[in-house]
């Protein structure tokens, strides 16, 4: 354990960071994941509506910090080209 007060007070904000971080990494994972599998499925009204709320939610987190720009960008990107690929076939 850490001596110094600084040194414990860094302790606990890499803690509560960690638990934030974490938070956010899964609900994004559930998020594209949710989505995939509207797009596995041919589910064009679910994949749409998926995809609204992963763009939504990948640029919020840019602007907390969680994710960079073009982290986010490359995702939708990928994410509305596989949705506009089942759009297109149904």
């Amino acid at each position: 354990m850490a001596n110094h007060k600084s040194a414990q007070k860094r302790i606990r904000q890499t803690k509560t960071r960690t638990e934030r971080n974490r938070y956010y990494k899964t609900r994004i994972k559930n998020i594209v994941r949710d989505l995939r599998e509207a797009v596995l499925n041919k589910d064009v009204a679910k994949a749409q509506e998926a995809l609204k709320i992963a763009n939504k939610e990948l640029h919020k987190y840019v602007s907390k910090g969680i994710l960079k720009k073009n982290t986010a960008a490359r995702k939708v990107s990928r994410l509305n080209a596989s949705v506009k690929k089942i759009a297109q076939s149904a």
